[in-house]
């Protein structure tokens, strides 16, 4: 049995982690302790999962993590500088604003436009939309808090076209949800930004909402050609950002009406115009698989870890939350996921990993786990819908585009129309499959 990973000296936690997290600081001393004097303490953080071997294809191209490089003097973006440049894929999708379903016997309502017979899919969805004038403006991205447990559950991530999750720092996960065909009133709770988020903005053609950020990611959006696009939270009418209706630290407790932002944006004058998006494929069709997937756990911390589960009866994964921290001893414990604006569970079609370098530019970031995601180039992927797994990469070779997602030969994968959901784990992360369940534990560099 490998012998336990002893904590640092108390004096080496960074000051922002006691500050945000006193009582857990405490606990996990203790707990990192008692490790280190009992050898059967758990082991689940310190002893990576073997990799499945069902896939060596997959697994003989698994990417490592690209390494920081010095900023050119002349380069007028120093996150991009963070890229190796890598051959591009030979594969790029056609950028198109009407997605057209292969299968014509898909059940969803077919919503014709005013000028033509075409029908005015949701891009990032595949599905006909209720409002087509939803669609005449820029996404909506928006940071939303998934710690700590009190913010549960969340308002507005039920009606999100796309979400992704990924780690931040000290154990905690936050989502990124994009909304495009939908208006929810309240969305939220609003936390802050991170590096990741830029690439969501870009991806997408998006506003990004949040709530502040370290300084030096906030002097990074700054600088960027897109950061009249990247809002901060403010109380008022113009951003439409407001206390929501929890007793609760007035910090976990600012919301988003995305009703009222179209009518804000004009009165800015910021570019809030159609843009031309391209959310991948979409198709009813089933593709063949030989793997066969129930469950989908993500594992990120002893504080942070969930799982998705199919349900064949209406093709959807349905997501299940940490209920209690994994700490003294304590084993996994679950509950579902909900939306405290519909009342309505988190769902998705799709499920998609996505394994992605994670950097830390110097050890000052390190010490303080302040990362760069460097989702650029080209990765590995799992691609989950109707209950089963595609073995995948995913590729994005332009800052301004996409990730695409194909099969190991490069052929584009279909999803299933409806919202995706990305998991964001790092290429020094571990997975292991287990008869019909994936469990994909998340490591730092």
């Amino acid at each position: 049995m490998a012998m336990p990973i002893c904590p640092k000296p108390f004096g080496t936690i960074p000051r922002m982690a006691l500050k945000r997290h006193p009582i857990r600081i405490v606990w996990i001393l203790i707990f990192l302790t008692i490790s280190c004097t009992s050898p059967s303490a758990s082991q689940l953080e310190e002893t990576p999962l073997p990799p499945p071997t069902l896939d060596p294809v997959f697994l003989s191209n698994a990417p490592t993590p690209t390494p920081f490089q010095p900023q050119p003097k002349d380069s007028p973006d120093p996150y991009f500088a963070l890229s190796t440049p890598q051959v591009a894929p030979t594969f790029t999708p056609y950028p198109t604003k009407y997605v057209i379903p292969d299968d014509a016997s898909a059940q969803v309502q077919v919503i014709p436009s005013a000028d033509n017979n075409h029908i005015i899919n949701n891009p990032l969805t595949g599905l006909p939309v209720a409002d087509p004038s939803l669609l005449q403006r820029r996404p909506i991205a928006i940071k939303i808090g998934n710690s700590p447990d009190y913010v549960r559950p969340q308002s507005g991530l039920s009606l999100a076209d796309v979400a992704y999750e990924y780690y931040i720092e000290w154990g905690d996960t936050r989502f990124v949800a994009v909304f495009y065909a939908n208006n929810p009133e309240r969305v939220g709770p609003i936390r802050s930004g991170r590096y990741f988020d830029e690439h969501i903005t870009r991806m997408y053609h998006s506003f990004l909402f949040f709530k502040g950020a370290d300084p030096r990611e906030l002097t990074h959006f700054r600088s960027l050609d897109i950061s009249d696009f990247m809002i901060v939270t403010g109380f008022g009418t113009c951003p439409p950002f407001f206390k929501g209706p929890y007793k609760r630290d007035a910090y976990n407790n600012v919301f988003f009406d995305t009703t009222r932002w179209s009518e804000c944006a004009e009165q800015r004058r910021v570019d809030n115009s159609p843009q031309t998006i391209s959310g991948g494929f979409f198709s009813e069709t089933i593709p063949e698989s030989a793997l066969s997937i129930s469950r989908i756990y993500s594992y990120y911390s002893v504080y942070n870890y969930s799982y998705w589960e199919y349900d064949p009866a209406s093709s959807r994964y349905v997501r299940y939350q940490e209920s209690q921290d994994m700490t003294l001893g304590r084993g996994e414990a679950y509950a579902p996921l909900t939306d405290d604006l519909t009342k309505l569970p988190i769902t998705a079609s799709n499920v998609v990993v996505l394994f992605v370098p994670h950097i830390f530019a110097n050890p000052y970031n390190s010490e303080d786990e302040v990362f760069h995601i460097d989702l650029i180039d080209y990765g590995n992927a799992y691609v989950f819908r109707d209950g089963i797994a595609i073995p995948a990469r995913w590729n994005r070779t332009e800052r301004d585009q996409p990730i695409l997602l194909t099969t190991l030969d490069g052929g584009p994968i279909y999803l299933r129309p409806g919202q995706t959901f990305y998991q964001v784990m790092g290429t020094t992360s571990s997975y292991q499959l287990n008869g019909s369940e994936w469990r994909f534990v998340f490591q730092n560099p």
